[in-house]
């Protein structure tokens, strides 16, 4: 179906071009042809072809959409129609304000297909958007012209002091009981709060942040987000915008109510950012001060949903495909809040995902679609959890059960209940290693021979920041850096030590990305006599190392000589034996 809606557009085109008399019959049949064996837009061909030039293609595109043709090089945009769009949105989404009439603003975009930009951009500046076409080179080159300095927090800040006094009188105090709902809204949607919102935003996806946090304390605002496991503070914003900056976030999910700030409550915002779904996962909670509001950023670039890019030793890959490929039994993946359980997972579920394979999962949140599975989030407000889930899941026939937690004894047996019956169950549960994810489930109460016969492995986990390859430096440690991941500087003799210098690449942090470190632990017959026997953790751990399962403190040493991360990431999450 999505094929022939592709071919109409392909035809309507290539229609628009000939009436234009800008292009045969033939030259139309030939890009046709090409599209059909290689893919690619139709005008991009004939342009290659350079049977028509890109002004052309711009005209052409314009007319199909319905839009006009913005003329941007000899344009002058006057500077209060510029101001209407932040530089980091602009160049963001790749986008030109034009003119602003009758409530409308009208802006200049190159590719006409892209009504999600329109979309976004009329969410995130609440008004009117209407769409005109230029070429992707006209766009840089105003973009540079009017936009040549990016707006910083804060320019912003400054902007808003002019009507500081103003707002600080308007807005209510934090912790009063009661709130003018008309004056809050209307703060709400100012233009300067928008912006600001905006900025923030856009800053933090840009610099790859996992949250966002709004913070309000007895005398400040503070604005802080997560990059690669670690906070980082922005320029506070003034103390008496909280409630606004809080309230335009729960308008732009438009299932928050502005006006409860007693309880807890949770929302969603999907954006689109140059062309590239994000997802805000949204949760305020009450505070002393005000509303504490965390913002989870799911950026699907961001997430690397392919096994071969989770970072995996060969060995571990080797065994890692080796659990994956069981026919039955239990798999499952433990570590805190946040080493990433859940990506590891779906990569898992995306590579064994097969038109010959049903797949369900329930989850809390689905963070992901992954298409071809049949994904199902938990709703314990209407008594969806997931041991319920559980129970219903085993009359859908499927092959491949993926349960987000295993967090109480109904869910565990549930899962081992599925096991038993020929199906592969992977799982998460909070444990510190591998070998502690045994005890964990009995602990839940679960009997210790069906865990026993169900559990095929355990992946432990933890991620650490990878150097910047840009400014990658070798160096000498010192003694007190080996000592603390226990060794000495014998032990190490002929190795090498790097670390990041710092530079705009990094954002002078000198990491880039993340990696993981893996304790892959696959339950041989052994070790299945020690848990009937009765073993305990430290017995099992033993027994594991001595049938080659490596500590996440011993694959954080490997990463270190490989100069992939640094000695501090390793110390920091991982412990001595």
């Amino acid at each position: 179906m999505q094929q022939n809606v592709v071919e109409q557009r392909s035809e309507l085109l290539g229609k628009i071009l000939k009436d234009m008399d800008l292009v045969g019959e033939s030259q139309i049949q030939e890009a046709l042809a090409i599209q059909k064996e290689r893919g690619g837009a139709l005008g991009e061909i004939l342009v290659e072809r350079n049977y028509i030039d890109r002004d052309a293609l711009t005209r052409a595109l314009a007319i199909q959409a319905g839009m006009e043709v913005a003329e941007l090089i000899d344009r002058e945009i006057p500077p209060e129609i510029v101001e209407m769009i932040p530089a980091s949105m602009a160049q963001v989404y790749r986008v030109v304000p034009v003119r602003f009439k009758d409530g409308v603003l009208t802006v200049a975009l190159a590719d006409p297909t892209q009504l999600k930009t329109l979309d976004d951009l009329r969410f995130m500046l609440d008004c009117e958007i209407a769409g005109a076409i230029a070429s992707q080179s006209d766009i840089d080159v105003t973009i540079q012209k009017y936009y040549s300095e990016q707006d910083d927090m804060s320019d912003i800040l400054k902007e808003l002091q002019d009507a500081d006094g103003e707002m600080a009188d308007v807005m209510p105090e934090e912790r009063s009981q009661s709130i003018d709902l008309e004056s809050v809204e209307e703060m709400a949607s100012s233009s300067p709060v928008r912006k600001l919102l905006n900025l923030i935003l856009l800053t933090a996806i840009q610099d790859r942040a996992s949250d966002i946090h709004f913070e309000p304390f007895e005398d400040e605002f503070k604005v802080r987000y997560r990059v690669d496991g670690v906070l980082y503070e922005m320029v506070p914003p003034p103390k008496h915008l909280h409630l606004a900056l809080t309230s335009r976030i729960k308008v732009m999910t438009g299932t928050m109510d502005i006006a409860e700030r007693r309880l807890p409550q949770d929302g969603r915002i999907e954006l689109n950012i140059a062309s590239n779904p994000v997802d805000l996962r949204v949760s305020s909670l009450p505070t002393m001060f005000g509303e504490s509001v965390v913002l989870r950023v799911l950026d699907r670039r961001m997430v690397a949903l392919d096994i071969n890019e989770l970072g995996l030793r060969r060995e571990d890959m080797d065994s890692v495909t080796q659990l994956m490929r069981r026919s039955h039994g239990i798999i499952l993946c433990t570590g805190p809040t946040g080493c990433g359980k859940t990506t590891t997972l779906y990569a898992v579920i995306k590579e064994l995902n097969d038109v010959g394979v049903k797949i369900l999962t329930v989850e809390d949140p689905v963070e992901y679609d992954i298409e071809g599975v049949m994904q199902m989030p938990v709703r314990e407000e209407i008594g969806v959890t997931f041991s319920t889930t559980m129970r219903h899941f085993l009359r859908q026939d499927p092959d491949i059960i993926l349960v987000g937690e295993i967090r109480d004894r109904e869910t565990g047996q549930m899962a081992i209940q599925a096991s038993l019956t020929g199906h592969l169950v992977f799982s998460t549960v909070h444990t510190n290693d591998a070998c502690t994810a045994i005890t964990r489930l009995i602990d839940l109460g679960l009997e210790p021979y069906l865990i026993n016969a169900t559990l095929e492995g355990v992946l432990a986990q933890r991620l650490v920041r990878r150097i910047c390859a840009n400014c990658k430096e070798e160096y000498e440690p010192t003694p007190e850096a080996l000592l603390s991941l226990g060794l000495r500087p014998e032990d190490v003799k002929g190795k090498r030590f790097y670390r990041g210098r710092g530079c705009d690449r990094c954002n002078n942090i000198g990491y880039f990305g993340r990696m993981g470190l893996f304790e892959i632990l696959t339950i041989y017959d052994e070790l299945r006599d020690m848990m009937l026997q009765g073993a305990s953790t430290q017995e099992l751990r033993s027994a594991s190392r001595r049938l080659g399962c490596r500590s996440l403190r011993q694959s954080g040493l490997l990463a270190i000589y490989d100069g992939l991360t640094t000695i501090e990431e390793v110390s920091r999450v991982t412990l001595a034996e």
